[in-house]
């Protein structure tokens, strides 16, 4: 474990019980902080910084996979990362039942460690995109959504320029089935149009989930969307809705 960075704002004191979150730190990762002050500061929660060459997580209800450039990310987005000794230690948590976020860099990093289907690839477009978009909640009932209503438009950023997620067509079928498609970039009428999506992403799709709903992977950054100063507060929910599982 590692020190938080000091914060001079004003602090919501951290419960003394309840969820712990683990937010974990690779070289080059630049949203560990945005989600250490969401959870930290801003909801109350129990939230540590966890480096990426630790080899355990026991103790902690939630794993955070942060966004930023993950070891510069050489080769490709996230391929370096799954090779980290903390993500065995992600491996664990997941077979013990308990929850991972990947955001952004974090999803494409649990991607190329297998731990969700598909990929992520250069942006249709090979520009870097940094904005708000809106997203649809197709799935209210997992751990990562419970906070939010059937179908709701959310409006969260995004900023990436390796985002578009691919898979085959049995993939994408399984996901439909099971409804493991949680979020779809969508216009303002919550519609997935070309227009709308934002990389080129299959299927309008921002964020997916396991099997097993115990691991989800989302391109758009919900931390940075979790005050109305910051333009939204929508992207709070998700980590509400995992607060709500955990103590649950």
């Amino acid at each position: 474990m590692i020190e938080a960075i000091p914060h001079t704002g004003n602090r919501k004191p951290a419960r003394s019980h309840g969820p712990r979150f683990a937010v974990v730190r690779f070289p080059g990762s630049n949203c560990d902080q945005d989600a250490y002050y969401l959870l930290r500061d801003v909801m109350g929660e129990r939230a540590e910084y966890v480096w990426h060459e630790e080899t355990t997580l026991t103790g902690f209800d939630v794993v955070v996979l942060p966004g930023g450039f993950s070891y510069g990310d050489y080769l490709r987005s996230g391929a370096v990362a799954r090779f980290a000794p903390i993500m065995a230690a992600v491996r664990e948590h997941v077979d013990r039942g308990r929850y991972v976020i990947g955001i952004c860099n974090g999803f494409q990093i649990l991607c190329e460690a297998h731990l969700l289907p598909g990929a992520l690839v250069r942006n249709s477009g090979c520009k870097f995109i940094c904005k708000h978009v809106t997203l649809k909640v197709e799935n209210s009932e997992t751990p990562y959504t419970t906070a939010y209503r059937p179908d709701q438009l959310l409006s969260i950023p995004i900023a990436h320029g390796e985002g578009r997620y691919v898979c085959d067509e049995q993939t994408l079928g399984e996901l439909e089935a099971d409804h493991r498609i949680l979020f779809r970039y969508t216009d303002a009428n919550g519609s997935p149009t070309d227009r709308s999506n934002p990389n080129g992403s299959t299927a309008n799709i921002a964020g997916i989930a396991s099997s097993d709903f115990n691991i989800m992977g989302m391109m758009p950054h919900p931390e940075r969307a979790g005050e109305k100063i910051l333009g939204s507060a929508d992207g709070r929910g998700v980590f509400e809705s995992l607060v709500r599982a955990v103590v649950k």
